[in-house]
């Protein structure tokens, strides 16, 4: 079994910047990639981005490319999503997703392991 616990939500004004963290505890070995999901009220869950437990493959959903950055430290088992330029239409509560199948996926279904979730609320 493996736990997930985030941390780092909060509110923000658009342009901001917030990370959010994602700590494994458990049987950290047996997975094989990490994701952050979001899901705004009356949404279904979606994916954000993805990346390898060891092989440092990362991957983004189009509506974050190039202001959000996931990034893993193993020696910590954390997991870290740094967003920036902040828009309203990113407030969602984010949570971390964890797989242990070899294969990368943005499908929430997929995912073995989830954190509680963290709230992010972008005003204008």
């Amino acid at each position: 079994q493996v736990q997930l616990v985030e941390s780092g939500g909060g509110e923000v004004q658009a342009g901001g910047s917030l990370r959010l963290s994602c700590a494994a505890s458990g049987r950290t070995s047996s997975l094989f990639v990490m994701g952050w999901f979001r899901q705004a009220p009356g949404k279904e869950r979606e994916f954000v981005t993805a990346i390898g437990w060891s092989g440092g493959n990362t991957f983004y959903a189009d509506s974050v490319k190039g202001r959000f950055t996931i990034s893993r430290d193993n020696a910590k088992n954390t997991v870290y999503l740094q967003m920036n330029s902040l828009k309203p239409e990113d407030t969602a509560l984010y949570y971390c997703a964890a797989d242990e199948k070899i294969h990368y996926s943005g499908d929430p279904g997929h995912y073995d392991y989830w954190g509680q979730g963290t709230q992010v609320t972008v005003s204008s």
